[in-house]
């Protein structure tokens, strides 16, 4: 296959994808950067791997330069993918937070946890046939088993750092739910300033008083757990809450992005652009700590998002586009499932490649395990490894297999209750409300703009049949007739 990354290392599949075209140019040759120096610290011979996995909280699929965004500049996580793996299609398993995370942290589908919405997400329409599902869970069961938990039985010390947002009662804490090191975004949690962040307990919280611009607490945060833990394995999971709404940047990265703004067809938030450009500056410093106590060479770093970037005004002006996707974050269609997606790990995988195999969410957790050592997984995880897929990023499988997507609720972001599955190119879309089928070939209309249903019978039969069959072997909740509606 012609190798389109420009890098040296193994060859692997660029699709022509609008956004992407120019990768090669626009990631920074940063080898005399401190990211990419070398530590002057032998690294730390250990049987495990350390993992840090940094959850970005709806970034957009082309919010980083890596991705083809003229824009924002993120040198930090575009040297990154110059040393690892960029993904062009990983999915999140829901188009909003809450499933997404419980998906991370269990490695099931929301549909089969019960929990298919963010937590506090009630909105209804009267002028909808259905309502969504009455009994869906609006938190993270304490039965559950979490990738927390089963490190801890290899021994690992583990990190939950910044957006929770799975259940808040005590029990299902991180705290309760095998993190040792918690420190949990409280109150003001839409805010980047006057917030607060809970210490290992609800008996322990540390008030900003609106001087800590909330991304750089959570990133000095990861630091100080990996300064902490650097003589045993470690996983840390850093969850920021930028670029969530509020848009909410530090003053003093505002300047260029402004002078920026009008040059260019396409519009931006220059806002929006300088959040993301502090997380960039965040994962630099979590990079900096790695190598500063040895621990780099020996440490997988992911970097993602839960959900697709906001395309609408909410709260605020328009943060982001997902274009050439359709649609955005609460919303089914590939701008609101379809995450940017980054991985690292020095000597074990390959350097400056890209790879357009597909996988969702619900992988994370058995690929760690598999990582680690543990062979027994929990009851009923959906996942598979992806681990074959990073050391060989066009590894034959991946996408000869079906994801599945269920979010049978009315978004903030102006979503409708739908279902998917992705089947190879294909991708068909249930439209709860009218039972409605669209199909469409994601690797000739990344767009989503051509249904097919009406011409590809078979096959969308065949996708259907794989929708249905799977929501029932999982319990899927499905909506329920509104007895309000009165059909016009």
């Amino acid at each position: 296959m012609e190798n389109r990354t420009g890098f040296s290392g193994m060859r692997c599949s660029f699709p022509q994808i609008p956004g992407l075209s120019g990768y090669k140019a626009i990631i920074p040759m940063l080898a005399g950067t401190a990211l990419l120096g070398t530590s002057q610290v032998a690294a730390r011979v250990q049987d495990k791997p350390n993992i840090v996995f940094i959850l970005t909280d709806d970034l957009g699929w082309k919010d980083l330069g890596c991705y083809g965004n003229p824009h924002i500049e993120t040198p930090v996580l575009d040297s990154l993918a110059k040393r690892g793996v960029l993904f062009t299609q990983s999915y999140a398993a829901c188009p909003v937070c809450s499933p997404t995370r419980a998906s991370i942290l269990t490695g099931k589908y929301p549909a089969r946890l019960g929990l298919t919405n963010f937590l506090v997400g009630n909105r209804t329409d009267p002028e909808s046939p259905v309502l969504p599902p009455p009994d869906w869970k609006t938190c993270l069961g304490a039965s559950e088993t979490t990738i927390a938990e089963l490190l801890k039985e290899q021994g690992y010390s583990s990190a939950m750092v910044g957006k929770w947002h799975v259940g808040n009662h005590d029990s299902i804490a991180p705290w309760s739910q095998g993190f040792d090191y918690t420190r949990m975004i409280g109150k003001n949690g839409l805010d980047y300033y006057n917030y607060s962040i809970f210490k290992d307990s609800y008996q322990d919280e540390w008030t900003d008083d609106g001087t800590h611009y909330l991304t750089d607490k959570l990133t000095e945060y990861g630091v100080e757990f990996i300064e902490q833990n650097k003589d045993k394995p470690f996983f840390l999971y850093l969850a920021y809450s930028a670029p969530h709404v509020f848009i909410v940047p530090r003053g003093d990265k505002l300047r260029k992005y402004f002078f920026k703004y009008g040059r260019s067809e396409e519009k931006f938030n220059p806002h929006y652009a300088a959040m993301v450009e502090s997380i960039d500056d965040g994962v630099g410093e979590i990079m900096n700590a790695l190598r500063r106590e040895g621990v780099a060479q020996n440490t997988i770093v992911v970097f993602t998002s839960d959900n697709g970037g906001v395309g609408l005004d909410e709260l605020g002006p328009i943060p982001t586009s997902m274009a050439p996707l359709r649609k955005w974050k609460g919303h089914i269609y590939e701008g609101g499932i379809r995450v940017p997606t980054i991985i690292s790990w020095p000597g074990k995988i390959p350097q400056g490649s890209v790879s357009d195999c597909y996988f969702t969410s619900t992988d994370w957790l058995p690929t760690f395990c598999e990582l680690t050592g543990i062979s027994e997984l929990p009851e009923d995880v959906d996942g598979v490894s992806i681990l074959p897929l990073l050391k060989n990023p066009v590894a034959d499988g991946y996408n000869n297999r079906p994801v599945y997507w269920h979010y049978p609720h009315f978004s903030n972001q102006l979503g409708r209750p739908a279902g998917a599955v992705r089947l190879g190119d294909y991708k068909l879309v249930e439209l709860y409300e009218t039972g409605r089928l669209e199909l469409y070939n994601l690797a000739e209309d990344i767009s989503e703009t051509n249904d097919l249903s009406g011409i590809l019978k078979d096959k969308t039969l065949e996708m259907y049949n794989l929708l249905s069959g799977w929501r029932t072997r999982v319990n899927a909740q499905m909506p329920v007739p509104n007895p309000q509606f009165i059909n016009k």
